[in-house]
């Protein structure tokens, strides 16, 4: 084991298991951290330039991190995540640009399933393939999915009006569906035409979900992602993104979170494995 090592058993029956929250940008988890803080002893360890803050979250014991902008990012974020510091699931927070019909700026939207918008090994192998493991898309774990939807909804219920009424969007919504992934902040009219016309079911795109969803996979370890819709990946995209992550998104991330992890210590973690 590596001297960095966080691994507790935190899986023994009964209790409840150990959950991996990341997010790319510190707006993006709202204030997680100062709420481990507040809520007990947290113990910040830094590994691969990242601080990884281990404590507890709202009842639930928590690894929370930056994981950073990028597919390479996530994905070492949650190797790190699993091998040294013994998480049972992963749970990634953060917006995303909305591509799917009907998805606006203010949504919610809750993977179901991800995918690599720019994996193109072709003609050695099927467009959006993963080399060697035989699939293009990557599923999230429902139960950990059903509880997101549900603190999601609630979230809206109770304060996506009055964020709705203040920020000037309608009232948001809460999809589920597919989210796709990319090395690129998509950002014009015609990326968004091209994508929508190569994967139809896409209803989100991000920079880091797919990657953390096929270390999971690899590693059968549950995982779930909610995004917040901040932009519509046009060429309004920069100005939007930037504006919603600002004056927003850590009002979605923290009222989200707050919910599922209240409802997650409830139910001591069951059905995640």
């Amino acid at each position: 084991m590596s001297m960095y090592s966080e691994k507790t058993g935190s899986g023994e029956h009964g209790a409840v298991r150990r959950l991996g929250v990341l997010a790319a940008l510190p707006q993006e988890l709202g204030d997680l951290v100062d709420a481990m803080r507040a809520e007990g002893e947290m113990r910040t360890v830094t590994l691969g330039r990242r601080d990884y803050h281990v404590g507890t979250a709202h009842g639930v014991p928590c690894v929370v991190t930056l994981a950073r902008v990028g597919k390479v990012a996530a994905a070492a974020t949650a190797s790190a995540l699993i091998h040294v510091f013994g998480v049972d699931a992963m749970v990634f927070t953060g917006v995303a640009g909305g591509v799917g019909h009907g998805v606006r700026v203010g949504d919610i939207v809750v993977a179901d399933s991800l995918m690599q918008h720019d994996m193109d090994a072709s003609p050695l192998f099927p467009r959006y393939e993963v080399p060697l493991l035989e699939r293009a898309s990557f599923p999230t774990h429902q139960p950990l999915a059903d509880g997101l939807v549900a603190a999601c909804e609630r979230f809206v219920a109770e304060d996506g009006p009055a964020l709705g009424e203040r920020f000037g969007f309608k009232a948001p919504r809460v999809h589920r569906g597919l989210i796709i992934s990319g090395d690129r902040f998509v950002s014009s009219a015609s990326e968004v035409r091209a994508l929508s016309e190569a994967l139809p079911e896409a209803m989100a795109v991000e920079m880091e979900g797919a990657a953390m969803a096929q270390v999971c996979y690899e590693h059968d370890v549950p995982c779930a992602i909610v995004r917040t819709i901040s932009d519509t990946a046009d060429d309004h995209a920069t100005a939007s993104f930037t504006n919603f992550l600002t004056d927003i998104a850590g009002a979605y991330s923290s009222g989200v979170l707050l919910r599922f992890l209240r409802a997650y210590a409830a139910t001591a973690g069951a059905g995640v494995k």
